[in-house]
Order: C-alpha cells, then sequence, then structure tokens
C-alpha cells in the first residue's frame, strides 16, 4: 500500500506488488487517470504486506480516511 502526492498537493492511495515498478508507471503518465493529470508525483509513504488482499484492504482504509488523518501518518504520528 502506498501513498503519492501529487503536483496539485493532493494525496493519492494505491496498492500493488512491485512499488518501484508502480511508482515509474504513474511517473510516466501509465498510471492511474487521477495521477497521469497531476504528474510529477512523490511516494511518501508505504507500508509493505505479505498479501496484496491485505494491501488493498489498508488502502480503501486509508482512502476514507481525513487530508489531516493521512498527512499524520505519513509524518509518523499515527497507525
Amino acid at each position: 500500500m502506498y501513498i503519492l502526492k501529487c503536483s496539485n498537493g493532493a494525496y493519492y492511495t494505491g496498492s500493488t506488488k512491485y512499488l518501484e515498478k508502480r511508482i515509474q508507471q504513474h511517473q510516466n503518465g501509465e498510471g492511474a487517470n487521477y495521477t497521469r493529470k497531476h504528474l510529477p508525483v512523490e511516494l511518501v509513504y508505504f507500508e509493505e504486506f505479505h498479501r496484496i488482499d491485505k494491501a488493498f484492504y489498508r488502502g480503501k482504509q486509508v482512502q476514507g480516511w481525513s487530508r489531516k488523518k493521512k498527512e499524520a501518518l505519513i509524518s509518523g504520528q499515527s497507525d
């Protein structure tokens, strides 16, 4: 599960098995429609999971959070 900061300051949350490859796809405009419109993106946070379904679930959980709560997670003040 990862969080990107887009050029417009917004956060994008996603999940993948191959983080470095996925980040490169986002940077190349081959990622999600949202990140494609707000390049460049910067990886600001990630968590590793042994199963992609767990990462996907965590990503959906974080997507529902407020910006303030996401920023607390990114800065290490939350879990």
